[in-house]
Parts: C-alpha cells; sequence; structure tokens
C-alpha cells in the first residue's frame, strides 16, 4: 500500500475540507506516519474516515478529522508544554510534538505506553515524553500546562485535572458517548473556568471518565 498517497488524501479529503487550516499542522499530519501507530494487521485502515482500534479493551485511536480539529482548537503555540491524556500508541503526541515545546504523554495501559515511547524514539521525537498513570488523576509532577489535550471522550472533565491548566491555559477534549458527543474547549481565566462547544464529535469514553452513578432513594 502506498502510506504516502493514502495520507496525503487523508488530509485533502478528512482534514482541510474539516476546516483545519493551520499549516504547521496540516504538515505534521501529512508527515507523521499514521500506520506505524496501529497495530500492524490494521495498518492498511490508518487511513480511514473514523476511530481505529487499539487493541481488544476498547481503546481507540481518533479519527484523523477529529484529531486535527481538536489540537487546531487549542491554538498550539510554539512555546507551550503540553499534556496529552490517554496518548495510547502516541500519535497525537508526535503532532503536537511538531507544534509545542515541550510534550508530556500520559497514558495508564503499559502496553501501550511502551509502544508510543518506542515509536517516538524512533521517529526521533525529543520534546515529548510518556509517563504512566492514571488518566484522570493527570501528571501533576509537571503541572501546570498551557494545553491539555484528552485524547478521547469523557463524561465529564475531573477537577484533578481542570487545576492543572496554567492561567490563561485551555483544554480540549470530547463531552459525551456515542452517539451524541461535543468537542469542548476550555480556558482557565484567573482560575475561572470557562467552556464552549466547538463542533459535533462521538467516540468511545475513556477509562477514568465515566461518572459515578448517583443513588436514588
Amino acid at each position: 500500500m502506498d502510506f504516502a498517497t493514502a495520507r496525503r488524501k487523508m488530509v485533502d479529503n478528512q482534514v482541510r475540507p474539516n476546516e483545519v487550516t493551520d499549516l504547521r499542522l496540516v504538515a505534521a499530519m501529512l508527515e507523521i506516519p499514521r500506520e506505524r501507530f496501529v497495530p500492524a494487521d490494521k495498518a492498511a485502515m490508518a487511513y480511514m474516515d473514523g476511530n481505529l482500534a487499539l487493541d481488544e479493551g476498547g481503546r481507540f485511536l481518533l479519527e484523523p478529522m477529529v484529531v486535527g480539529r481538536l489540537i487546531q482548537a487549542a491554538d498550539v503555540k510554539d512555546t507551550d508544554h503540553v499534556l496529552d491524556v490517554a496518548c495510547g500508541t502516541g500519535y497525537s503526541s508526535a503532532i503536537l510534538a511538531r507544534l509545542a515545546r515541550s510534550v508530556v504523554a500520559l497514558e495508564e495501559d503499559h502496553n501501550l505506553a511502551e509502544r508510543a515511547a518506542r515509536l517516538l524514539k524512533e521517529m526521533g521525537v525529543d520534546n515529548a515524553k510518556v509517563v504512566s498513570g492514571s488518566f484522570s488523576a493527570g501528571w501533576s509532577v509537571e503541572a501546570p500546562y498551557d494545553l491539555i489535550l484528552i485524547s478521547g471522550a469523557v463524561e465529564y472533565v475531573p477537577e484533578s485535572l481542570l487545576a492543572q491548566v496554567k492561567d490563561g491555559g485551555r483544554l480540549v477534549t470530547i463531552v459525551g458517548g456515542a452517539p451524541v458527543g461535543k468537542a469542548m474547549l476550555y480556558r482557565n481565566a484567573s482560575g475561572d473556568i470557562s467552556s464552549r462547544p466547538i463542533f459535533d464529535a462521538t467516540a468511545p469514553v475513556l477509562p477514568g471518565f465515566v461518572k459515578p452513578k448517583s443513588f436514588i432513594f
């Protein structure tokens, strides 16, 4: 399969038509081999328009258009310190590393974290590092962050993560599971968190982000 051609078609047919116009982001998505970040037997499906399963445990690589629009909405600057929550095999981290000063890629699945670390090293990404820990707890050791990307859907955004957003910083994610969800942008203004919807999007809800069930008496 000609992956370079598939990558170009992904950008031209899925990413650009959905209002992704940041030239740095488009260049990163044209260059980074998405097929390396999926299971070998699914490499031919790496550029399809949809979420792609990474394992049998319910983890997915978000569809290209959603990755592009989330990162563009985050307005990544070359001075930003970024936390990529649920980095999976590291695809979103590789893109962010092209745009930001530094990236902390957080993954709680040991196998996925190992693969992400290996792939980022093989690709010469020296400003991103993979750490292991709970998604909902974030990675307070290197907080605060200019940007936090949660690479999947959540039913709610925990205070523990919002507290790690720097004053003036942003957090982007998808709120709500299938079939209805919204990509959301959160901003911290002197401790006050505001939010606004960006676009419609659906993805499987990540571990640790399911709302606790309330008791009914």
